[in-house]
């Protein structure tokens, strides 16, 4: 049986890449793209494919949304990928019904047993990801987190900031005013009980947010 898959990225280069991966497997084929979390959703209750290999941010809709909506309305089972080994992105998707989570820089057997398992109703998780959730489980058990979950824009603008980018930059970058990036910056500070940037950079390393070799 052929297992009919979608894509959904906003980087065409990279669906171009992964498409052509996975197509050249005997028992896979790429059947639909998506560039943004509402393309997905809508084609994947079109066409309900059996694996949709989601990216984590996406525009207009993104991908722990669209996963959500996905998983519950039953149109297909989801392989997460994302750059960032952040804590929060890998809880929330596994939360929300992805039976996969990889990096973007995962090896390409990593990906192709990944669509396999999950196909067949398993669990997949990159070596990476692995890690975290055990983490996130010991965590759990002794130190419960009341810290209350940012937004992904408050994500994205958190890996901005932290990669040092001005608010300025920050408001061009993802065309937004320089007054709506300082009152999300602040957010973020209240939420995270974090005292300044200096702080803000620590958590983003500490939680595969950026890396410490930037």
């Amino acid at each position: 049986m052929t297992i009919k898959i979608l894509l959904a990225d906003d980087h065409k280069i990279l669906r171009e890449g992964v498409k052509a991966l996975l197509n050249r497997q005997e028992d896979m084929e790429v059947v639909a793209e998506a560039g943004n979390g509402e393309e997905a959703l809508s084609i994947a209750g079109e066409i309900r494919p059996d694996v949709t290999v989601m990216d984590v941010m996406m525009p207009q809709m993104d991908g722990i949304e669209a996963t959500r909506r996905i998983v519950e309305d039953g149109s297909s089972r989801v392989v997460a990928l994302s750059m960032y080994a952040d804590r929060s992105f890998v809880s929330e998707m596994l939360k929300v019904g992805a039976l996969g989570f990889l990096l973007k820089d995962c090896a390409s057997t990593e990906l192709v047993e990944a669509v396999r398992k999950v196909m067949d109703g398993e669990i997949y998780l990159g070596p990476s990801i692995s890690h975290i959730v055990a983490k996130l489980y010991v965590s759990s058990l002794h130190d419960p987190d009341d810290i209350e979950p940012l937004t992904p824009r408050e994500k994205e603008i958190l890996m901005l900031l932290a990669e040092g980018n001005t608010n300025r930059e920050v408001a061009e970058r993802l065309h937004l005013s320089i007054k709506t990036v300082g009152t999300h910056r602040q957010h973020i500070m209240n939420k995270l009980k974090l005292k300044n940037l200096a702080d803000l950079v620590k958590y983003a390393i500490r939680n595969g947010m950026i890396s410490i070799n930037r």
